[in-house]
Formats: C-alpha cells, sequence, structure tokens
C-alpha cells in the first residue's frame, strides 16, 4: 500500500480585512477545496491533495486557480508556497514575491532547505540563532550536516531533536478545517469597588490563569489577549496585546495580561469589574512552539500540565499559585 502524496498551499492575502471579509475568503476557498484552515488574519492553508483530480490540474495550476479567484472575486493579491507539508509551503509562501508562486516538489525539500538561514524555520527565536551562530551555523543545510550528539549538546536533546525535524522539512500536522477564530472572556465583578492596586494585580492574574485552563481543557492556543476594566461610573477601558507566539502557557499568559494592567496606568481608580478576552483562538496542534534553550521552560509547562491533571481530579481549586493562595 502506497501514501498519497499531500500537496499543501499556504496562501498569504496581501490586503487588511475584517472578520467578515476574512470568512468569505475562507468560504471561497473551499470551493476549491474542502480542507481550507484559516490561519488569520491574513493567510489561508489548502491541501489540495483530493482536489487535484476533480479539476484535473497540476499542483501549481491548483494555486493559481485558487489566486485568480480571489483576485476576480474580492480583488485580493496574493503569493503562494506549494509543498508536501504545511511547514514548508508556509516558508515558500514566506520566499514568495508578491504575485508569485514558490513550488517545493517532493524530493526537493532537502535541496530547496539547505541554503537557507536556521531563522527561516518556525520557532527559531534570536536566542537559538545565537547559540547555533556561535559555532557556525548560519544555514539549515549546516545543522542537517553536523552529527545529532553534536547539536544535542549545543541546544539539549529537545530542542535538538525539533531543530533537527524542521531542517530536515519534517512536518506531520494535516491541514484542519476550521472556521475563523472565536474568543473565550473570564471576568471578575467586585463586591464593592475596589482601589487597591494589589486587589487589581490578583484579579487580573486569577482571570489569566482561569483562560490558560479552559483553553488547555479545549486544546486551543490565543494569538491575542484584551484587558477590559470597568469602572464606578460605568466608563471602561481597553487594552489590546498580540502574543508573541500564540500560546495557553499560563505563565506567558499572565506576563502579557499584567503588561496591560501597567499600561492602563491607574491611578486611585475605582474598578468595578475586569475581563480578560482571549482572541485569534487555534487549535493547540496547529502551531509550532518556539524552541527555548531554558531547561526551566520544559519544567515549568510539565509542572503545569501536572496540576490541570489534579483539578481534572480532584477539583479547580486543587492547585493554585501562590500569589493567589489566600
Amino acid at each position: 500500500m502506497t501514501t498519497r502524496r499531500r500537496h499543501i498551499a499556504h496562501l498569504h492575502l496581501h490586503a487588511a480585512l475584517s472578520e467578515a471579509q476574512y470568512g468569505d475568503v475562507i468560504e471561497l476557498m473551499s470551493g476549491v477545496t474542502p480542507h481550507v484552515q484559516a490561519i488569520p488574519p491574513d493567510a489561508v492553508q489548502l491541501d489540495l491533495t483530493s482536489a487535484l483530480r476533480y479539476f484535473d490540474l497540476s499542483p501549481y495550476d491548483a494555486v493559481q486557480l485558487a489566486k485568480m479567484r480571489l483576485k476576480a472575486l474580492y480583488d485580493i493579491d496574493s503569493s503562494a508556497g506549494l509543498a508536501s507539508n504545511r511547514m514548508l509551503a508556509a516558508m515558500a509562501a514566506d520566499a514568495s514575491a508578491p504575485g508569485d508562486t514558490t513550488w517545493v516538489p517532493d524530493g526537493q525539500a532537502a535541496d530547496w532547505l539547505y541554503p537557507r538561514p536556521v531563522t527561516a524555520l518556525p520557532g527559531i527565536g534570536r536566542a537559538t540563532a545565537d547559540t547555533l551562530g556561535r559555532y557556525g551555523l548560519h544555514a539549515i543545510g549546516q545543522v542537517t550536516d553536523i552529527p545529532p550528539a553534536t547539536l544535542q549538546r549545543l541546544l539539549g536533546a529537545g530542542p535538538a531533536r525539533l531543530l533537527a525535524e524542521r531542517a530536515r522539512g519534517h512536518d506531520p500536522r494535516p491541514v484542519t478545517p476550521s472556521e475563523p477564530a472565536a474568543h473565550l472572556v473570564a471576568d471578575l465583578v467586585f463586591e464593592r469597588d475596589c482601589l487597591d492596586p494589589e486587589q487589581h494585580h490578583r484579579a487580573v492574574l486569577g482571570l489569566a490563569e482561569q483562560i490558560g485552563r479552559r483553553l488547555r481543557g479545549e486544546n486551543q492556543i490565543t494569538g491575542r489577549l484584551t484587558l477590559i476594566a470597568r469602572y464606578a461610573d460605568r466608563s471602561s477601558t481597553t487594552r489590546t496585546r498580540a502574543l508573541p507566539e500564540p500560546t495557553s502557557h499560563s505563565p506567558a499568559l499572565a506576563e502579557a495580561a499584567l503588561g496591560l494592567l501597567t499600561a492602563l496606568g491607574l491611578q486611585r481608580a475605582r474598578v468595578r469589574s475586569w475581563a480578560i478576552r482571549a482572541d485569534d483562538l487555534l487549535p493547540a496542534g496547529s502551531a509550532y512552539r518556539q524552541l527555548s534553550l531554558d531547561p526551566g521552560d520544559a519544567r515549568a509547562r510539565a509542572a503545569e500540565a501536572a496540576a490541570d491533571r489534579a483539578r481534572l481530579r480532584f477539583g479547580p481549586e486543587a492547585v493554585r499559585p501562590a500569589a493567589l493562595a489566600d
């Protein structure tokens, strides 16, 4: 039994789209293939594998069909990447000039990746790139050429294994049909209007923790947080921040939420309630997490997973951050 080759397209949309317009794009692309994944706010991925036989087109021509429909019906210009998996397709799209399509044919991924900088791989941040650069590893091909044991000594076992897989162009993630992102909201209403900055800090921290638990429970990640303060005079203030990478990790959410609280610059404000909204939700398996050289990060995530299991068994109050203890 042979495995059917996949043909994945990643389209960058060169337009500022409203949520409704983005939904129209998803619906339009569903006319090309039923396997469409939203990558908000300005990209979409298509699994064209089953569509090629229906339209009797080559993979490249099927991408051009999708791009022509976008231009003809909505006057949206796009650039595209075409490859055998989602990661390579996204990288090829990043390498495409506006209006162009870059195709990485099956069997040529290694040659295409070899000269590209390691920072072109998803999840490679400045710290990882600097570490590799100190040892003369600037191109993806240089990473694939060194022995795995050497790479492990530089980065640690986990990050080295992930980097090696990506450098060889491996990505098992399927294109998952999904609607444009929904949102989650957590809020807290004080019994009395609150002036205490410490109580504001605890409230926002608790809401971020709550959002993180709900995201992990629903196997989702968020790319943007919004903090809303409502005051005694019924007025309100809203601050929004895009996250460095989509996540459901409570410490990362808490850091962003408390940063928004600081940005409000409250001066003796009588706060009636707080709310945090998580937007740009995606399935947890649909995005890469940036490689970290900090072993404490892996331990923190393992502890968080253990705490989630304890809450599932003993109730939501079984484990809480020390800052939220009574």
